[in-house]
């Protein structure tokens, strides 16, 4: 069965690679931007969605069986969502908000049939705390550019991983996909790894 990665994530290609999975990447174009009044749990879910049904349809009357796979992760802390920032004074506000605190790391999964149907979705949580950092800790992370790519302006598999003290949850979560989460769910949908096709 074959499976597609509706994100140009080279972090999600990674997870999915590492775990084994054999997929093609097509990169979603979506508008990212939040409703207003929308919640952080329905803003991922939604744009997880979107970028799966949008895959769907530009592959519609592929002969192929399988599932594209969407996915979009969010930062939130209080009551604020963090994207991906938007420049260095963005990245600046944000590793300060995080700082010393503990925030949510919210990634959206969407899994959508080849053939069309019901897509399903889940909104994976996990609570990630920061040490308190110096304004120079800040403003030495914002050189190295890492940030700019990512929700919340840092990367847990990257530099940033020394700030980090404690995490309760998925790892893989906050690096933008949650690997056993996405299994289960291509599981109960009826995916089978091509060594288990075939078999009873």
């Amino acid at each position: 069965m074959k499976l597609i990665l509706a994100s140009a994530s080279p972090r999600r290609a990674e997870i999915l690679r590492n775990a084994g999975f054999e997929f093609t990447v097509m990169p979603a174009d979506a508008d990212e931007s939040q409703l207003p009044g929308e919640a952080p749990d329905a803003y991922v879910r939604r744009l997880a969605e979107t970028k799966a049904r949008a895959i769907r349809e530009a592959v519609a009357g592929s002969a192929a069986s399988g599932f594209v796979i969407g996915a979009d992760t969010a930062v939130v802390i209080g009551d604020e969502l963090l994207a991906k920032p938007l420049d260095a004074v963005d990245a600046r506000r944000m590793l300060k908000l995080l700082s010393g605190r503990t925030h949510e790391v919210l990634t959206g999964i969407a899994v959508a049939p080849l053939g069309g149907g019901a897509i399903m979705t889940h909104v994976e949580t996990t609570q990630v705390t920061f040490l308190p950092l110096s304004d120079s800790e800040v403003e030495r992370y914002i050189t190295t550019g890492e940030p700019f790519d990512k929700a919340g302006g840092y990367g847990i598999q990257g530099l940033a991983g020394k700030f980090i003290s404690r995490i309760d949850g998925c790892y893989f979560n906050v690096m933008g996909l949650p690997v056993s989460r996405l299994w289960q769910m291509l599981r109960d949908v009826g995916w089978r790894e091509k060594s288990e096709e075939g078999t009873k």
